[in-house]
């Protein structure tokens, strides 16, 4: 009989299942960056007008007039505001004049900000001035910041998204930073205020360009290696590392690796005792270890038929309903495993007895829809004659996503290869572990069974990622726990 846990377990990987088929693993961590519009140009439309002249391909600038009082600066931001999506955004200008008085500036402002003004002077902007060198945030009062900068000088201005600072350079050396405490977009901005000023990003630009990107990637780089030394600096009793990494061995029953790292550390690390969790303790995570390890290795190896065996002789409460998400996952392996050794009849007739019970229940019915644009449109002829010619009108729009890898040549070259991936047999190996899980008389709660205590860890930390970006406007990057990885690997070289 099913219990209540266990149909919450098999709910959960049936939605993992799900959640797979909707979104494949296809994109890379920073992909999240690539469709966010960066700045191009200097915006024409809003600007201070008369008070300034911007080039015919907008990127410099000359104040043409004579300053009379501080409501004639020549402002111009850029063509869309700075991307928010990254560790950090950087832009640089040349000044090719400093004209009489070097009453020019570099900074953010809001879609809101006053175009006749210098950044920092009105509220919702950042400004660093390069008469005085003073910082300006919000107000006509500058507060002590950094050198002046005039003809010949390359300044620029940035925005990190981590520690949420606003910082600017002069000749690629960073001035200074500045706490950033506006989470409404901002654009990047340039004004001048004296005769004959002006400033420049046309001038090589394919260079200056490149040096702008190559500035840019050096900053995060080093931004990343501060925060891999602040991780590092962090330190954990021996025995809690070794526990967490031993806790997750035992939960996913890899007998064989854990006995290696037990006899590895047996002598290096200091006796443990991992406190009881929700009733669930280490002994409870040794549960089955044996069974567990041997369903796994079926199941990566493709047998399917043998898990059914097994399952049905050591634990047939788990498949007793032949219509659980669990047995739904096995026969969609077994099918799959069909395909992948070209069984195509086989596993076309697989499919109408084991998976055609699936067929009109409202659980599975993200799953049995066929991808009739792939099967039309690239069939492989013998498998869509077989689908076709055989197949019931109404049952083939109902098809199993994973039919549609018998429609082509190469089935893992297709949108839904992915299902021949390692990662689509271990989703089902999770799934029978915890099952397995389940059954043990002390458990009292599914979710001990889902998640190992290294995968909670994991969990709560992107969680508090994930709430430290929503506190801050939803900017900074994504966190990805693959790139937080490769990180380390990279300071350690």
């Amino acid at each position: 009989m099913v219990t209540n846990q266990q149909e919450q377990i098999g709910t959960y990987f049936l939605s993992q299942a799900k959640l797979t088929a909707s979104s494949p693993p296809q994109t890379s961590p920073e992909s999240d960056t690539d469709d966010e519009p960066l700045p191009t140009e200097l915006n024409t439309i809003n600007s201070s007008g008369g008070f300034l002249v911007v080039s015919t391909d907008k990127l410099s600038l000359r104040y043409p007039s004579v300053n009379q009082h501080g409501h004639d600066v020549g402002a111009v931001q850029s063509n869309r505001p700075a991307p928010v999506k990254r560790l950090a955004y950087y832009f640089e200008m040349k000044v090719i004049n400093g004209g009489f008085k070097s009453h020019m500036s570099i900074g953010f402002t809001t879609d809101t900000f006053k175009m006749r003004r210098q950044p920092g002077w009105e509220a919702n902007s950042y400004g660093y001035h390069g008469d005085d060198g003073l910082l300006y945030r919000g107000q006509g009062k500058g507060e002590a910041f950094g050198p002046t900068f005039t003809t010949g000088d390359v300044v620029g201005g940035g925005i990190n998204y981590s520690s949420q600072e606003v910082f600017f350079t002069k000749n690629g050396d960073i001035v200074g930073t500045v706490y950033k405490d506006m989470k409404s977009q901002l654009f990047p901005t340039v004004a001048v205020h004296s005769q004959n000023e002006e400033y420049d990003a046309c001038r090589q630009i394919f260079h200056l360009l490149l040096i702008i990107i190559l500035s840019e990637i050096a900053y995060e780089a080093q931004e990343r290696l501060k925060q891999q030394s602040m991780i590092e600096k962090i330190t954990l009793p021996q025995d809690v590392s070794y526990g967490i990494v031993r806790s997750y061995l035992l939960h996913y029953g890899y007998e064989g690796t854990l006995n290696v790292f037990d006899m590895a550390n047996n002598n290096s690390v200091p006796p443990i005792a991992i406190p009881q969790e929700n009733g669930f303790s280490e002994q409870d995570s040794m549960y089955a270890l044996n069974h567990r390890k041997t369903l796994r290795q079926m199941i990566r190896s493709g047998q399917i038929d043998a898990v059914f065996c097994k399952l049905n002789e050591l634990y047939p409460q788990i498949i007793q309903d032949d219509k659980s998400p669990v047995c739904f996952l096995l026969h969609c392996q077994k099918f799959i495993e069909l395909v992948r050794v070209r069984e195509l009849e086989g596993a076309v007739k697989y499919g109408r007895v084991e998976l055609a019970k699936f067929f009109g229940l409202e659980e599975y019915e993200e799953l049995v829809r066929e991808h009739e644009y792939y099967l039309r449109e690239y069939a492989h002829p013998h498998a869509y004659f077989i689908i076709v010619a055989q197949g019931n009108e109404s049952r083939r729009k109902d098809i199993q996503e994973c039919v549609a890898l018998l429609a082509y040549e190469d089935p893992s070259k297709s949108p839904v290869g992915y299902l021949l991936g390692d990662s689509q047999r271990e989703v089902v190996a999770d799934t029978v572990n915890a099952m397995i899980l389940s059954t043990n008389p002390n458990t009292k709660d599914s979710w001990s069974c889902m998640h190992s205590q290294l995968e909670k860890l994991l969990r709560q930390l992107t969680a508090c990622c994930l709430e430290r970006r929503f506190l801050n406007g939803d900017q900074g990057e994504t966190f990805y726990l693959h790139r937080m990885l490769q990180s380390g690997k990279v300071s350690k070289h």
